[in-house]
């Protein structure tokens, strides 16, 4: 399981934005959006004691993942600001060149990346992605 607290560095605002997937906990930092994850569930991310709750952040985020929602956007133009190792940014990276209701396998972003033999350390990039 990846080290939620190292995730947390630099992030101090969040807010819950309800969706039909179920509400989602958008937390970042200045106009940068950082984290997207789930607030309930199996796998349920919750705010930090440092983070402040701050209703109005994320406005752009709500705006387009609603206008997602809705069936309306298919791309997303956002302030995003990830951290995570060289290898973890290029997949990241990859992820974002898949298409619209396409998908990949591990291998296929693996290669993707350069990286044929790497689709188990891309899964474990994917499952750290903020």
């Amino acid at each position: 399981m990846r080290d939620r607290q190292k995730v947390s560095v630099g992030i101090d605002r969040y807010d819950v934005f309800d969706t039909p997937i179920g509400p989602l906990l958008l937390a970042g930092c200045q106009e940068y959006l950082r984290l997207v994850g789930f607030s309930k569930g199996t796998h349920a991310r919750n705010p930090q004691a440092h983070w402040r709750h701050d209703s109005a952040a994320f406005a752009l985020a709500k705006t387009q993942l609603a206008e997602y929602f809705d069936g309306r956007r298919q791309t997303f133009n956002l302030p995003l600001k990830p951290e995570g190792t060289e290898f973890q940014m290029k997949a990241w990276a990859a992820l974002q060149k898949i298409p619209y209701g396409e998908t990949r396998t591990y291998g296929q972003q693996a290669e993707m990346i350069g990286n044929p033999k790497a689709s188990r350390a891309v899964g474990g990039a994917n499952n750290a992605n903020p």
